[in-house]
């Protein structure tokens, strides 16, 4: 099956959302809202910014493997 690759990323300090692509070969680790500039790390137990803040979680993930 292939994995959803847009996410909506929420930032949870000022609650700006966008859609992004998700990178199929790598996690990411680090996301800068684009409205109030902060620096999103992943939720303690996630390993991306897309399993703690998206829709959908990363491609990895979508597919039962671990990420990264």
């Amino acid at each position: 099956m292939q994995p959803i690759l847009k996410s909506e990323i929420t930032c949870p300090n000022c609650g700006h959302k966008k859609v992004e692509e998700m990178p199929t070969n790598a996690c990411q680790f680090f996301y800068e809202c684009k409205n109030c500039k902060t620096v999103l790390k992943p939720k303690e137990g996630d390993c991306c910014v897309y399993c703690s803040y998206g829709t959908v979680p990363c491609p990895p993930i979508q597919n039962n493997k671990n990420c990264c």
